[in-house]
C-alpha cells in the first residue's frame, strides 16, 4: 500500500456510483475535486460529503470557489462572493479627506469575503477551496482578468493576506495560484501552452514578488501551466527548476505543491510531446509536486482514464519509477480542517458571519 495519495479525482453526479467508491477507496486517491455538475441543493451537497467522509475521514474534499465567475455553488443560501477585482478597486475609494481608509476597507472585505466563503464551504463538508489568485492584473489574459486583485504585487500580496485571514478564521487552508505568475500571457492553458518570454529576474520582481511575501502564510501553491522559456522549457508544473530551486529553496515554501488540472489539453505537453495522464502524474510528482489533479475525467468513456491513471501509477510504484513521498503525504494532511464546522443554520445566524455578510462590496 502506498503511503503517499497524490491523486485528486472527479466523480459525474450528485452521489457517489459504486465505481466511485472503489476509486475514492483507492490508497492513491488523496482527494476529489467538486464541480458545478454535483451540485443540486446545499442538503445534497452536505450528504454527498458525508457520504465521502463516511468512506475515507483522511479525503481530502476541495473546490474551486474563488468569487466572481469561478464559484461553484451559487444558489440556496450561498452567498455570490464578489471577484478579487471588485476588492482591489476597494483600494483606492478613500473616504473624502482620509487617506488611506481604502486600503482599509478593501482588506476588511477581502478577510470578510474569506471567512463567508470558507464558513458556507465547511457548513456543508467542504474542507478546501484552491483560492486566491495570485497573479498580476497585466490586461493580458483573458483566463485571469477579474480573477486578479489588481496589477501591483504589493496590493495583491495584502489583499491575499487579508483573504487567507478570513479562510483561516472558518478553519480553512488557502492555494495561491498560479506559481510563479499567469498573468502576463495572452494563451488560455484550457486549451493551449502560453509561453511567457521573460526573464527570471523580470518574473521574480514582479509576478513572483507575492509568493516571496507571503511564504509564512501560504499553505498550499499551484504551479501554472505556462513555458518561462528563459528559465526552462518545461511548464512549470513539470519543472524541478521552478518547485524545487526556485519556490522551496529561494522564496523558502514550506506546503503542499498541487498540480493545476492535468486533464486540460495544454497540460500535458512538455519537450515537443503530449504526455499520458500517467506520464503527466509521475513527471510532476518527480518534478516537486505532491498533489496531482486530474479533472473532469469521470464523465469520459466511464471514467477509464482514471482506472488507467490508478493502475498504471501503481504498477510504476512497483517497479520503483515512482517513489511514495511520506513528507508530501504529511503535507496533504495538513490541509485537512483542524477544527468542527459549524452547522448552516447556526453559521447563518451567527453574529460574526452577519458582520461579515455586510462588509462585502
Amino acid at each position: 500500500m502506498s503511503l503517499h495519495a497524490p491523486l485528486i479525482l472527479d466523480i459525474e453526479g450528485h452521489s457517489l456510483t459504486a465505481v466511485d467508491r472503489r476509486r475514492l477507496a483507492h490508497p492513491l486517491t488523496g482527494g476529489m475535486i467538486l464541480f458545478g455538475r454535483n451540485w443540486h441543493s446545499r442538503a445534497q451537497l452536505t450528504d454527498l460529503c458525508a457520504e465521502i467522509k463516511n468512506l475515507r475521514p483522511d479525503l481530502l474534499i476541495a473546490v474551486d470557489h474563488e468569487g466572481g465567475r469561478v464559484q461553484r455553488f451559487r444558489t440556496d443560501g450561498f452567498t455570490h462572493l464578489p471577484s478579487m477585482r471588485a476588492l482591489g478597486e476597494l483600494w483606492s475609494q478613500d473616504d473624502k479627506g482620509q487617506p488611506g481608509t481604502g486600503v482599509l476597507k478593501a482588506c476588511e472585505a477581502a478577510t470578510s469575503a474569506g471567512f463567508v466563503l470558507a464558513s458556507e464551504l465547511r457548513a456543508c463538508g467542504v474542507d478546501f477551496s484552491f483560492t486566491p489568485v495570485l497573479d498580476l492584473d497585466h490586461g493580458e489574459s483573458g483566463v485571469i482578468g477579474d480573477r486578479a486583485f489588481a496589477r501591483d504585487p504589493r496590493v495583491v500580496s495584502l489583499l491575499a493576506r487579508s483573504l487567507m485571514q478570513g479562510l483561516l478564521q472558518a478553519g480553512m487552508g488557502n492555494c495561491g495560484k498560479h506559481f510563479p505568475g499567469h498573468g502576463a500571457v495572452k494563451a488560455d492553458s484550457h486549451v493551449a501552452l502560453p509561453v511567457d518570454k521573460r526573464s527570471l529576474k523580470a518574473i521574480l520582481a514582479d509576478d513572483a514578488q507575492p509568493y516571496r511575501w507571503l511564504t509564512s502564510v501560504l499553505t498550499a501553491v499551484m504551479p501554472a501551466h505556462v513555458i518561462y522559456s528563459k528559465v526552462d522549457s518545461r511548464p512549470a508544473g513539470f519543472s524541478p527548476r521552478w518547485l524545487q530551486d526556485i519556490l522551496r529553496a529561494q522564496l523558502g515554501f514550506q506546503g503542499v505543491v498541487c498540480t493545476d488540472d492535468l486533464s486540460m489539453a495544454a497540460a500535458r505537453q512538455m519537450d515537443g510531446r503530449t504526455l499520458s495522464y500517467t506520464e503527466a502524474v509521475i513527471t510532476a510528482l518527480q518534478a516537486g509536486c505532491d498533489l496531482a489533479l486530474l479533472c473532469n475525467r469521470s464523465a469520459v468513456n466511464g471514467g477509464a482514464e482514471l482506472d488507467e491513471v490508478l493502475d498504471q501509477l501503481a504498477e510504476a510504484q512497483v517497479k520503483g519509477q515512482w517513489q511514495p513521498n511520506e513528507v508530501s503525504e504529511e503535507r496533504r494532511l495538513n490541509l485537512l480542517p483542524r477544527s468542527p464546522a459549524r452547522a448552516w443554520d447556526e453559521l447563518v445566524r451567527s453574529a460574526d458571519y452577519m458582520q461579515a455578510l455586510d462588509r462585502l462590496p
